[in-house]
């Protein structure tokens, strides 16, 4: 199971995040549909499919707006940057001219010079097909995680032995958590796309001649998505943004750098410290200190690639209720009791936040086992009451 959970790490990931990200929305929808699988089908068609694909769609979009810049060239189609003719040699051009005016030349083997670099083509093929399949069953994943989320939890509770357990509440606990992380970051990212176009925009409006910001739709959205990296906020977008209006600034000359500076203070304000203060702490990762955050969602990225984005906050949060819940009574030869007994400052208090984890019956799980243990007369070995029938 890790062989083929750690083949498909990008499918599973994202679709336990697509699942806690829109779980909430799921639930008050299955409210008042009064079923979870239209519940489940609206949410991943209406929510999660269109943030996939915007996000997709963007970050290409502003791959090639980056390209662009730094080629200098000043083409822009309605299907974004595509090759200019000129790049293509003479018997490219015709060969195009050709399959243009004929198709089937495909098929008789006349696509030439055009079709040289098919290793190329077949690539770009290959790693499409990929994106969309890897994308296609992560949404699938998700939809069947939140139409079935309630089968599955009973069928866990009957696995694990009933809710009292401490299994149980450390699974309440890292329910509850990514939860709070996950719906959460993709709150608060919303919000501050809003804002950020908001700020792009009024930026353009007071602007000086020369001093425009250019996608302002493109980089609203990724400053939304690089919110979801607590702490780092919205900088990773704002400030090459206020770096290119100083370029322009200086290279106009018209004396723009005071509105470059108070560009920088609003956006400094209005992107990263009103959003930390005010937003984040009702709608972001709310049990936990977001210092700690920060190094799930940036080391992640660095040892995985993209899925460690989504797989270091998941490993951060089930390390960290083991932690608390299940270590403290391990270290001291206890039994493990279902509530969490090391304060972190972080992390979900099972019997606080959720009604269906009970409290340990007198709390005195632990002491019942050493109890056990202790009484002679309930071990036929130690020679004890217990043991005069003989029957060994």
């Amino acid at each position: 199971m890790a062989f083929v959970a750690a083949r498909f790490t990008g499918i599973l990931v994202l679709g336990v995040f697509g699942y806690y990200a829109t779980r909430p929305i799921s639930r008050r929808m299955s409210r008042l549909v009064d079923s979870d699988r239209l519940a489940a089908t609206f949410t991943v068609l209406v929510v999660l499919l269109p943030i996939f694909l915007l996000l997709s769609v963007l970050v290409v979009r502003a791959a090639q707006r980056a390209r662009q810049f730094l080629n200098g060239s000043n083409t822009v189609s309605l299907l974004g940057q595509l090759p200019s003719l000129d790049s293509l040699s003479s018997v490219q051009r015709q060969q195009l001219r050709t399959l243009l005016s004929d198709p089937t030349a495909l098929l008789s083997g006349r696509g030439g010079a055009l079709l040289s670099n098919s290793d190329l083509i077949l690539q770009v093929l290959s790693s499409t097909f990929n994106a969309i399949l890897v994308l296609g069953l992560a949404l699938t994943l998700a939809y069947v995680l939140l139409a079935k989320d309630t089968g599955l939890a009973d069928a866990f509770v009957e696995l694990v032995g009933g809710r009292e357990t401490t299994t149980y509440a450390y699974a309440a606990a890292v329910d509850e958590d990514l939860e709070s992380v996950f719906f959460g970051n993709l709150l608060f990212a919303s919000i501050m796309a809003v804002v950020a176009v908001v700020a792009y925009w009024a930026t353009n409006l007071l602007a000086p001649q020369g001093l425009q910001i250019p996608l302002v739709l493109v980089l609203g959205f990724l400053t939304g998505v690089a919110s979801l990296v607590p702490v780092v906020v919205g900088k990773i977008v704002y400030v090459p943004v206020v770096a290119y209006l100083g370029f322009q600034a200086l290279r106009s000359g018209s004396g723009g750098i005071t509105f470059v500076a108070a560009a920088l203070v609003g956006y400094v304000v209005v992107l990263d410290l009103l959003p930390q203060a005010v937003i984040q702490p009702y709608v972001s990762g709310r049990h936990f200190d977001m210092t700690l955050l920060l190094f799930a969602y940036i080391l992640g990225p660095m040892a995985l690639g993209w899925p460690g984005f989504f797989l270091f906050p998941i490993l951060f949060v089930l390390v960290l209720e083991a932690v608390r819940i299940v270590l403290p009574e391990l270290l001291h030869g206890e039994r493990p009791r279902p509530t969490a007994e090391l304060d972190l400052e972080s992390g979900t208090d099972p019997v606080n936040e959720r009604d269906d984890v009970p409290e340990a019956a007198g709390d005195n799980a632990g002491d019942i086992a050493t109890s056990d243990a202790g009484d002679d007369s309930a071990d036929p070995q130690t020679g004890g009451d217990g043991a005069s029938s003989g029957s060994d």
